[in-house]
């Protein structure tokens, strides 16, 4: 038996495409960025907070290439870009899921032309990257503080510690 596609694979879109896409969604539109290698409560509020402060939402996900450039460690990111792409895409939060190869998230950032621009609260606003761009076209950076203390990096250090039997 053959099934359709899920419906949050329409949501994923290539970096080619990013522009076209994102001219078709409702404004204000609201951009963010992240790797999201393990999702957890801290990423989906921060990601419903995040879709709050606007009428759509687009995501751009780290390649993995990109993740272990940042210095995460040898192993990560534990899940392939393409499941990360389907994870996010399919919370309802999120309208449009691309992703990036380079360290930052910035040429996505000018393709969506985004009204918002959203980053987690451990980021200060005048160093989010593509603040002065947003800005200068009359948009609005934010640094949405955490609700909860969660961390991928957190997580995955208590996931190895229980299965070698450490606390």
């Amino acid at each position: 038996m053959s099934y359709p596609p899920p419906p949050f694979a329409a949501k994923l879109c290539p970096p080619q495409a990013l522009a076209a896409r994102a001219a078709s969604l409702p404004r204000p539109l609201v951009f963010t960025n992240g790797c999201f290698d393990i999702l957890h409560r801290g990423h989906v509020i921060y990601l419903a907070r995040a879709r709050a402060l606007g009428a759509a939402l687009i995501v751009a996900v780290n390649s993995d290439e990109s993740v272990r450039r940042l210095g995460k460690g040898a192993d990560r990111p534990l899940n392939p870009l393409e499941d990360r792409l389907a994870v996010i895409a399919a919370l309802e939060c999120v309208d449009l899921v691309t992703w990036f190869e380079e360290d930052t998230p910035l040429e996505r950032i000018l393709d969506a032309r985004p009204d918002v621009l959203v980053k987690g609260g451990d980021w200060p606003v005048e160093t989010i990257v593509g603040a002065p761009e947003v800005l200068g076209w009359g948009g609005s950076v934010h640094s949405i503080p955490f609700e909860v203390e969660r961390s991928t990096s957190t997580l995955v250090e208590r996931i190895r510690a229980t299965s070698t039997g450490r606390k």
